[in-house]
This record gives C-alpha cells, sequence and structure tokens, in this order.
C-alpha cells in the first residue's frame, strides 16, 4: 500500500500483479494457440494421457467474433490433426470396443461460434437450432478429430443440445466426425437430460457413437445467484452429497447405454473415478470401454496414476490467451478453493476412509 503512493510503486506492484496472475494461468492454460501447446500435448501423449484442447472464448456478440472463433477451431482441429500424426503408438488411447478413437480432440462452445444464443430464462429460449453456427455444422472429417461441444449455463443448454442432436442426425453427418457433448450432473433435471440423449441414440444410425463426458458442473454459482436473483426455482443440487449421488447414478445409466454412447467420466474425486471402474466391471465392460478425464492442474498426479494402472485417461487442457480464459480460471478458481470440494479436503487432510465413503 505504502509503494502504490508512487508512481515507480505502482508500476512496481502492476508488474507483480501481472506476473502473478500470468503463473496461475499458466497452471490451467497450455498456450496460448494449438501449437504453443504442441509440447506439452506431446508430453502428455509420452506418457500415456491423451488429451482434449479447449478453446477458449464464449459468450460472443457479434458476427465478426464468432467467425474468428470458427476459424481458429477449424484452425486447431488440422494444426493438431497433422501434428499428432507422426507421434508413437499408443493402443489404449487410440482404440475401444466401438473402434477407433482419433489422436486429435477439441472442445468449442457454441456461444462462441454465434451471437444468436440469448441468454434468457430457461424455458423461454426463443432460438432456432442451426442459426449462425455454419462453421460448427461443417467441420473437416477428413482432419480425423473429435469434435466435442462444451455444456456452458443452463439457460443455453436446450437450445445447444437441440442444435447437436439436430446436427448429428442429419444423413451427411452420420458416417462423422467423431462427436460428444457434457452432461452436467449438478443439474436436477440431468437424468431426464440423459433420457433424452440416450433415446436419440438408440434410435439414430450414426457412427461412430456419440460420446457423453459427464462432470459434476462448473457453473454452479452463476446458476445459484441467477435463480435466486430472479426468484426461479433454483436448478441445481445444493448439497455435495446430493450431487455425488446423482454423478453415480448417471455414471451407471451411460455405462448400461452402451454400445449406443461412448462414456467419458471426469472427475477429480477419487470415489466417483472408482465406482466408474467397478460398475464398469461388474457390468462385464472391459476397461478399454471406459474413459477417465481431468482437468489440466488439478488433476495431474491423478492423471499419471491412472495411466500407470492402464486406464485411458484424457486431460482437458484449456488454449488462448489470459483476456478469453478470464472466466475459465475465476470458475477453477471457485471450485479449487470451495470448503467442500474433494481436493480442498484431501489437501486438508480428511482421512481417506472418510473421502472415499458412499455419498
Amino acid at each position: 500500500m505504502k509503494m502504490s503512493g508512487t508512481r515507480a510503486g505502482r508500476a512496481a506492484l502492476g508488474a507483480a500483479a501481472s506476473g502473478g496472475v500470468r503463473h496461475l494461468a499458466h497452471r490451467f492454460i497450455v498456450g496460448e494457440t494449438p501449437s504453443a501447446a504442441l509440447g506439452t500435448l506431446r508430453k502428455l501423449w509420452d506418457g500415456g494421457v491423451a488429451s482434449s484442447v479447449d478453446l477458449l472464448g464464449e459468450a460472443t456478440v457479434t458476427e465478426s467474433e464468432a467467425d474468428r472463433y470458427a476459424a481458429r477451431c477449424l484452425e486447431a482441429i488440422e494444426q493438431l490433426a497433422a501434428a499428432t500424426r507422426p507421434w508413437p503408438a499408443r493402443e489404449t488411447l487410440e482404440a475401444d470396443g466401438a473402434g477407433s478413437l482419433p489422436r486429435a480432440n477439441v472442445c468449442v462452445k457454441v456461444s462462441a461460434l454465434t451471437p444468436l444464443l440469448r441468454r434468457t430464462h430457461p424455458s423461454a429460449a426463443g432460438w432456432t437450432p442451426g442459426a449462425g453456427c455454419g462453421p460448427c455444422c461443417e467441420p473437416p472429417r477428413p482432419a480425423k478429430a473429435h469434435l466435442h461441444i462444451d455444456m456452458e449455463s443452463l439457460d443455453s443448454r436446450e437450445a445447444v443440445l437441440e442444435l447437436v442432436l439436430h446436427l448429428l442426425d442429419e444423413d451427411e453427418f452420420r458416417a462423422g466426425p467423431s462427436a460428444g457433448l457434457v452432461l452436467q450432473a449438478y443439474l436436477r433435471d440431468s437424468p431426464e437430460q440423459l433420457d433424452q440423449v440416450i433415446a436419440w441414440a438408440r434410435a439414430t444410425a450414426r457412427v461412430p457413437p456419440l460420446t457423453v463426458r459427464l462432470v459434476k458442473g462448473a457453473y454452479w454459482d452463476h446458476e445459484l445467484v441467477q435463480a435466486r436473483q430472479h426468484g426461479w426455482e433454483v436448478p441445481v443440487f445444493q448439497d455435495k452429497h446430493d450431487c455425488d449421488r446423482n454423478f453415480e447414478a448417471l455414471t451407471r445409466d451411460l455405462l448400461a447405454a452402451r454400445p449406443a454412447l461412448r462414456v467419458a467420466i471426469a472427475s477429480h474425486n477419487l470415489r466417483s473415478v472408482a465406482h466408474a471402474i467397478a460398475c464398469n466391471r461388474v457390468g462385464g465392460g472391459e476397461d478399454r470401454d471406459l474413459e477417465l478425464q481431468v482437468l489440466r492442474g488439478l488433476g495431474d498426479e491423478l492423471q499419471h496414476a491412472l495411466a500407470t494402472c492402464g486406464y485411458r485417461v484424457r486431460t482437458y487442457c484449456p488454449v488462448g490467451d489470459l483476456v478469453a480464459g478470464m472466466a475459465y480460471l475465476v470458475r477453477r478458481l471457485l471450485e479449487n478453493t470451495s470448503n467442500e470440494s474433494f481436493l480442498s479436503e484431501q489437501a486438508r487432510g480428511v482421512p481417506v476412509e472418510q473421502l472415499l465413503a458412499a455419498p
């Protein structure tokens, strides 16, 4: 505070603060561009861990912003597909019971691909599927990449879900590209959403199967505040144990839905991960038919442990500049500092037996 009273002091404090933020950001963000992240991605691959590149950016408000994001998506897919082609073979990471798995894996947000995704009341999202999403509708199939669609806050979920299922069911996309979406277990109506996805998957003749990435959810604070602000019913579980129980129930339902779906369980909670592995085996599934996912900077030790045990592991690796990644960083900080977070409880020394107890 004393330093801030002088011009030189303010400059020094600004530089220190900027350096601190960038240091923190690099823990979670692997690079500003896909090409800059290739070194980290290759190191993960050599260690038996696949990656999913998340192109940071969300909620565009102009067509030009959306066009720039779409161009980044296409460039990333092409760069990653070309760069990963000469990497050494990793049988665990490249195939499951449903067939081959692309080495290049890119996550995108529909809200960044179009300014037409209006953020309104969840039950009144008047948006036409496909409007303004041309780049998302035409991924370069020859590039051999997996395209994963992130789910964001609840006010855009129905529109995104309808768009994804609508497009993937069209004749020209039934043979590819490999694609997936996210299911958020902290939402009270997530079982109904999963029923909708499973019904769609069983009714379509699409090959390869749709991949469903099960997560707890990253917008809990946003959903809670927005619902209270507008007087809506809170759409998320407010007790962690309820969310964990729902996560395990959704895991069982997802595993039972194969081969119509591919299943990816994303969690740093050892109980949730162990539960998924056990349920898969009890149901007669092979380990290769279950993918386990972690976040860069939060699940590094877990990813190495799982890979060493021979499981297929994929690390979610954000790519982009600091400004585009600020919203992502805030969500990670909120998650990592929550008193109920598994990682926080583990760091505080809570006994393993208590951490692994059924929710």
